[in-house]
């Protein structure tokens, strides 16, 4: 009798411990599916909670970049894209009868979960994004958001525990510190550079946009940095990451003795704004400004020789609420000092509309500090909201339901509820089919089909299934 009650009691104890485990598997994993968050920099900090707070790192003695790249090495990517209408053959084992060109670049793994930021030059204009890891592990990207007037993209691709190079803080770095280049030069994967920061805040002229709102404040290092460079990272010696590889100085097209990147500091805002709103929530001052040295200070009779001068203030923008006026001279931001065009950008850069930032400024002489709450591009405060479209060229689309997924195994996925005429029809898409994949890359909802096909064009492969657990695959001509 005893031995039974014993064994009962074992059994029991076995069946509580095995539920509190299973309780708490099913509690990591659904988290790990289900969880969303608007900020990298926070997602990063929560994984890293043993990382040391970004500080200045000097060299150690012997300049031990070994350690450093065995750290960050892993954490970029080769990024691989294919560009033209990629058409649809007949014979179904082929999925376009003309290949695209194709180009590559780099790119930097910014989360366990798989957002990568690159340059918007390595992926615009691309039907198709291939990512390659340092294992050789292959995965195809969706375009989160671009930004042209940063230069900046992020990208996803379906992983999960993925190996991922901390933000650093590129206001810390000086010139004369030892940074690390690392990406894919000339097709060539896993290559580490070395050299020092030649300078901060450089504007070189490279970048455009259409409303002259580029933002060029790049670090100028000695690191070897060729085509197939661009999106890689440039980090510190404590292997976080402080910049990404933009561009050159050259007169060859190769390597001439400078290569420039986008700072940090830069880059944590605007992955934020693609995560959240899938582009970049910018805020303005609303004036036009120009370089201060000694001719124009002579010219203008100044009293100082360095700052930013304001030329122009336009109506109704956050400079003119805030009283500043055409002469002024602004020398901070925040408290930070800026003394040239591009320094202004960056820190105004940083900041969403709606923001309210100090600037400190220089009129007849007279120091004076004003609160400016920026606008965006159009006047307003408010931030913008991405537009989710729940009809798409002929076809209407609904998110599919949690029980569905479950039965279809599927973790992801958009109903497409109703058929007309139009490009869906034609590919011979029908009602009730739930689209898993585009052009092989997971769709997880509504948005996310939004968002990859505002990218797309030509041919997409499109993958899914029927309730009935019928495959389908399409040939969609967008």
């Amino acid at each position: 009798m005893k031995r039974t009650i014993i064994f009962a009691l074992v059994i029991l104890l076995v069946a509580i411990a095995g539920g509190i485990i299973g309780s708490l598997y099913t509690f990591r994993y659904l988290d790990s599916h289900l969880s969303s968050y608007s900020s990298i920099d926070e997602r990063q900090q929560m994984k890293f909670t043993h990382f040391d707070r970004d500080s200045v790192y000097r060299a150690p003695k012997g300049m031990d970049f070994l350690t450093t790249s065995k750290k960050v090495v892993s954490g970029v990517v080769h990024i691989r894209t294919s560009y033209g209408s990629g058409r649809f053959s007949l014979n179904p084992l082929e999925l376009y009868y003309k290949a695209p060109a194709r180009s590559s670049g780099s790119g930097v793994i910014i989360s366990d979960d798989g957002y990568i930021v690159t340059n918007n030059h390595v992926i615009e204009d691309a039907t198709n994004v291939e990512v390659v890891m340092d294992n050789n592990q292959r995965y195809y990207a969706k375009i989160i958001g671009t930004d042209p007037s940063t230069d900046l993209a992020l990208l996803k691709i379906k992983a999960r525990d993925l190996p991922f190079i901390k933000y650093g803080n590129s206001d810390n770095i000086n010139p004369g510190e030892w940074v690390l280049a690392i990406g894919n030069p000339f097709d060539l994967n896993s290559t580490v550079t070395a050299g020092i920061v030649s300078a901060k805040a450089r504007n070189i002229g490279i970048l455009r946009d259409r409303n002259n709102l580029q933002v060029e404040a790049f670090i100028q290092t000695d690191a070897a940095v060729n085509p197939g460079n661009s999106g890689g990272a440039l980090v510190n010696l404590n292997g976080e990451l402080v910049g990404i590889n933009t561009a050159i100085a050259t007169s060859t097209g190769s390597y001439s003795g400078y290569s420039f990147a986008i700072p940090v500091s830069l880059v944590k805002k605007v992955m934020d704004d693609l995560l959240e709103f899938g582009q970049v929530q910018r805020g303005l001052l609303g004036i036009q400004i120009s370089d201060v040295d000694a001719n124009v200070a002579d010219r203008l009779s100044l009293t100082l020789n360095r700052g930013v001068l304001v030329n122009r203030v336009n109506r109704g923008s956050a400079a003119e609420e805030s009283g500043i006026v055409q002469g002024d001279v602004i020398t901070a931001i925040d408290t930070h000092d800026v003394n040239s065009v591009s320094e202004l950008q960056e820190w105004v850069a940083r900041n969403r509309p709606g923001k309210e930032i100090a600037v400190t400024f220089v009129r007849a002489g007279e120091k004076r500090e004003v609160k400016s709450r920026l606008k965006n591009s159009q006047g307003r405060e408010e931030l913008f909201e991405p537009e989710v479209k729940n009809e798409l060229n002929g076809a209407a689309f609904e998110d599919v339901g949690y029980a569905e997924l479950i039965r279809l195994k599927l973790d992801g996925g958009v109903l497409v509820k109703k058929v007309t005429e139009g490009k869906w029809k034609d590919a011979g898409i029908k009602e009730g089919f739930i689209i898993a994949y585009l052009d092989r890359v997971p769709v997880d909802n509504l948005l996310d089909l939004n968002r990859i096909l505002e990218y797309k064009k030509g041919g997409v492969l499109v993958e899914g299934f029927y309730s009935t657990g019928e495959k389908g695959t399409y040939g969609l001509e967008w």
